[in-house]
């Protein structure tokens, strides 16, 4: 598999379309050029219907995904599905890194909440500082007086928990309950990956938040 993998990089490959097909497929995160040589080659036999309607997907979700006025998450409209529910507790906010985590625990039915999507995590190992997140936007929303209780929801890294403690000491001025999830999540491990029984219990078992 090895010497597979060393001879499809190292080969040429005879049309400079095909060629710039593959760089882009494998410009994508977790794509090798193997794979993405594999599913170019087996788009490159779609009919030119089939291609029109594939690209045009990314082209209409390119031009009509918008972020929520509200919570930062992906949406089609001005505010997202989750913030205009009038069901929901717009008193207590889930901080979470991205949608991802957004899905993740919308998949345990558990959480009737809103949230706040910052956008990704503290990482000075990659350039990402408190100023490349949406945490003032989240400041703001606290400084409403309409938020009781933020919950971090962050994954429990050395990363998420720099940005959690940044954003306690931001949140100390305001008289609100500020909790994480509980340990069920698995020290190290990415919220998005957890099963959605432990994350379930780790919404509903969540702690207050120490420093």
């Amino acid at each position: 598999m090895k010497l597979i993998n060393q001879y499809i990089c190292s080969v040429k490959i005879p049309s400079k379309h095909i060629e710039n097909a593959v760089d882009q497929i494998a410009s994508l995160p977790g794509i090798g050029r193997r794979t993405a040589l594999r599913l170019v080659l087996q788009l490159l036999n779609r009919s030119q219907e089939e291609i029109e309607d594939f690209s045009g997907a990314f082209i209409t979700m390119k031009e009509n995904v918008k972020k929520c006025t509200s919570c930062g998450n992906v949406s089609d409209i001005e505010v997202c599905s989750i913030c205009s529910n009038p069901n929901r507790d717009e008193s207590i906010v889930c901080v979470v890194e991205d949608i991802r985590d957004i899905l993740a625990i919308e998949a345990t039915e558990s959480y009737k909440g809103v949230y706040h999507v910052l956008g990704g995590i503290i990482s000075p190992m990659d350039g990402v500082g408190p100023s490349d997140l949406n945490i003032e936007q989240l400041i703001e929303r606290v400084g409403t007086g309409t938020i009781s209780e933020v919950i971090f929801a962050l994954s429990a890294t050395m990363e998420g928990d720099t940005t959690n403690f940044y954003i306690y000491k931001k949140l100390r001025e305001f008289n609100i309950e500020v909790s994480t999830l509980s340990r069920g999540v698995a020290v190290g491990s990415e919220l998005q990956y957890a099963d959605e029984i432990t994350l379930s219990r780790s919404l509903l078992n969540r702690q207050p938040f120490e420093v």
